[in-house]
């Protein structure tokens, strides 16, 4: 047979359950927080010492805790946005990126370029990629991967002063009087 305090559970949530969610949204402002807020209610209320004789004063106890919960949450909540404020107005300590192999008027450069333009020019003249690796690496098309390279490779010439030829050489000679690639 169930104790006293399981049945008396059993009425309140069966009677009272709507109005103590009501309640609740009142205190909250939400229905979902205000389930969860008079189901934690209900377990603190009934999982601890408090021993009632009628539905009438388990709800006022119940009603009481989903206040005292709602500020608990209520405080916590501030204490979190204040710890968030707090981080946020910390001084970033600046990541430092070692160019390998770049000068850092290139590097500089660099930046300078959108997120695609240097993610091609970076593939195809630094990782020395081909189009079709670095348009696969990228989930681009061919030649998408040509106009950003171009594109980059353009904006790097004109802040960095130099001048790059658009065609890829390859060196060819002639071996025994038979054209072919060396």
């Amino acid at each position: 047979m169930a104790a006293r305090w399981q049945d008396l559970l059993e009425q309140v949530v069966r009677e009272r359950h709507g109005r103590l969610v009501g309640y609740a949204m009142l205190v909250c402002g939400s229905r979902d927080d205000a389930q969860d807020l008079v189901q934690d209610a209900l377990i603190a209320s009934f999982s601890g010492r408090a021993r009632f004789a009628t539905v009438a004063q388990a709800e006022a106890y119940v009603r009481r805790a989903i206040v005292t919960r709602s500020i608990d949450e209520s405080r916590r909540r501030t204490r979190e946005r204040s710890a968030v404020t707090r981080l946020g107005a910390r001084p970033a300590t600046p990541l430092l990126v070692e160019a390998r192999g770049l000068g850092a008027d290139v590097h500089a450069a660099l930046q300078g370029l959108a997120p695609r333009e240097r993610a091609c020019v970076v593939l195809r003249h630094v990782d020395d990629l081909s189009v079709r690796e670095t348009a696969a690496a990228l989930g681009l098309s061919e030649g998408a991967v040509k106009r950003y390279t171009s594109d980059g490779t353009a904006r790097l010439d004109a802040a960095l002063g130099t001048t790059t030829t658009d065609r890829e050489v390859a060196a060819v000679r002639l071996r025994d009087g038979v054209g072919g690639v060396a």
